[in-house]
């Protein structure tokens, strides 16, 4: 195998040469810019050519004496191959770390490290919850709602202040367990559970509930966590009843508003009507007087008096 040679540049200009002329001579040579030629002027050895043989190294280094510079011809060490196992260098860890920068975003746990579905928690704010579900969790809550509201009215038959404690009791735990369901349901859609004060706006707070069950869920995970686990048969059937319950709601409160509405156009119809005159006391009043001639009223009276 033939011995090969490089060309290696130190800085050095030969007597009477400055470092602008080099460098433009350099650009020159090596048909570049004369602002890339900095880089050969550092002071440490740069490689200008490799893989040379003796004659090319010869010819090579003459070109770069006669731009100016001195250069050096060294031999190129071959490469070897070997089968033996090499310890991979590890570069040195530094003294000091920088100091973690305080405007800078939080980084969140890798996704990787969460398992496939997340864990199910009825009681708490965090976790995820699809559409199905939350709707069959209502419906629970609701009818477990129902029932204990019913015995509170018993209770109040009896004792008014007792059965009032329960009740708000027992209210203010049916609120806080609304809000932990509806804040693990906008988690599954990657939303804040601070959206649940949208329930407090007026006219908006008439439609977010539906929103909340209309919107469907991040397929893998996210900021709050992994998906839910996939519904069981129990759950689809609660969400179907529910909805079924909930559409005939809507349709009673709607035929209900519908009569409450034709009842108060037939009252304000009503209402005036009788304002109204009616027809026969207006033509009563309208209808003019005759005269009547004094002779015909003398006749008149004589036959009554022969009757």
């Amino acid at each position: 195998m033939a011995e090969l040679f490089k060309i290696v540049f130190e800085g050095q200009l030969r007597t009477g040469v400055d470092l602008e002329t080099a460098r433009l001579n350099l650009a020159q040579l090596f048909k570049s810019d004369v602002s890339d030629m900095d880089r050969l002027f550092t002071g440490k050895p740069v490689t200008v050519k490799r893989g040379l043989n003796r004659e090319d190294a010869q010819r090579y280094l003459k070109a770069l004496n006669d731009a100016g510079v001195d250069a050096n011809i060294e031999p190129e060490q071959p490469v070897t191959w070997t089968l033996e196992e090499i310890d991979e260098a590890v570069a040195p860890r530094p003294a000091f770390e920088p100091a973690a920068s305080p405007y800078a975003p939080p980084k969140s746990s890798v996704a990787n490290d969460w398992p496939a579905v997340g864990e199910l928690r009825v009681f708490t704010v965090q976790g995820r919850i699809g559409r199905l579900r939350y709707l069959a969790w209502t419906m629970v809550l609701t009818l477990v709602g129902l029932l204990l509201a019913s015995l509170c009215f018993g209770i109040m038959s009896l004792s008014l202040v007792a059965g009032g404690l329960l009740g708000s009791v027992l209210l203010l735990a049916f609120v806080v367990i609304s809000i932990q369901m509806g804040a693990q349901r906008l988690h599954d859609a990657g939303w804040s559970a601070w959206l649940l004060l949208l329930n407090l706006v007026p006219v908006v707070g008439s439609f977010f509930p539906l929103l909340m069950i209309v919107i469907p869920g991040n397929d893998g995970p996210n900021r709050y966590g992994p998906p839910p686990p996939p519904n069981t048969r129990s759950i689809k059937l609660l969400a179907i009843a529910w909805i079924f319950v909930l559409a005939l709601i809507f349709l009673g409160a709607m035929m209900g508003g519908l009569q409450r509405i034709q009842e108060e156009v037939e009252a304000t119809t009503g209402e005036y009507e009788q304002t109204l005159p009616y027809d026969d006391d207006s033509d009563d009043a309208t209808q003019p007087v005759v005269p009547v001639d004094p002779a015909d009223s003398g006749d008149s009276s004589d036959s009554e008096d022969d009757q």
